[in-house]
């Protein structure tokens, strides 16, 4: 039986190695595809990002971009989901189907503003109860957002 077709995780400008070495793993875990948008905030050869999956990058299709401008002219607007504090729309509500790509952005900064104006039929979010907390960790929510994607999928796309 063919495997399905996988997802994408996309990280706009990743700044904390460990946070993309997680990624990176869980990607390799559930065969989904890295895509990471350049500038990156450290070096790919970087010591932690070894220490939280860099190890597996042999196991994980990763594809590099020079910008996210490349990256967003290269795809198909109807298949790319962005993720951001700043909208209502919970994640939960979006309808994921294979090979769609799931766009997070900086820890620091998030998504450009820029982004989520043009593309904000396009945005959710994962809801927070403690108005304290900025955001959830990057890896976190990579790994929420995926596997309710997964979900969705294993359940025939509900």
């Amino acid at each position: 039986m063919p495997s399905p077709a996988p997802f994408h995780i996309v990280l706009v400008e990743p700044e904390i190695p460990p946070n993309t070495g997680s990624i990176a793993r869980l990607c390799g875990a559930t065969d989904s595809v890295l895509h990471l948008v350049h500038p990156l905030g450290f070096s790919t050869d970087d010591r932690h990002l070894k220490r939280a999956g860099l190890d597996y990058w042999e196991f994980v299709d990763i594809r590099h971009w020079q910008s996210i401008e490349e990256f967003l002219a290269a795809q198909d607007e109807l298949t790319l989901h962005f993720f951001t504090t700043k909208v209502k729309r919970l994640y939960t509500e979006v309808r994921y189907r294979p090979g769609d790509y799931l766009v997070f952005g900086r820890e620091t900064r998030g998504l450009p503003a820029e982004i989520i104006a043009n593309y904000r039929d396009r945005c959710a979010t994962i809801p927070m109860s403690n108005p304290n907390i900025r955001s959830i960790n990057l890896a976190m929510s990579a790994g929420i957002v995926l596997y309710e994607a997964i979900r969705q999928r294993d359940l025939g796309g509900i």
